[in-house]
């Protein structure tokens, strides 16, 4: 069981790369947004990708400690 459980987790990232990068070169074809200059010459922009990264930072805590904590409950009622 615990493998099926980190081979779902590896298949949800994957999957989650690939829409990433998709995403990206998608978005990279178009016109530059206003908006976007004026955040990077204000230095706002940097906090935006903070914000991003710390909550990417801990959807991933997040699942990790849950995935511990079923494979721990796993193992009790086995």
């Amino acid at each position: 069981m615990q493998h099926k459980c980190k081979t779902i987790i590896a298949k949800l990232g994957f999957l989650f790369l690939m829409m990433t990068l998709g995403l990206t070169n998608a978005l990279a074809q178009q016109e530059p947004v206003e908006m976007a200059d004026v955040m990077r010459g204000n230095g706002k922009i940097y906090a935006v990708v903070a914000v991003c990264l710390i909550i990417l930072f801990g959807l991933f805590f997040y699942v990790f400690t849950l995935d511990r904590k079923i494979s721990k409950w796993e193992k009790e009622n086995k």
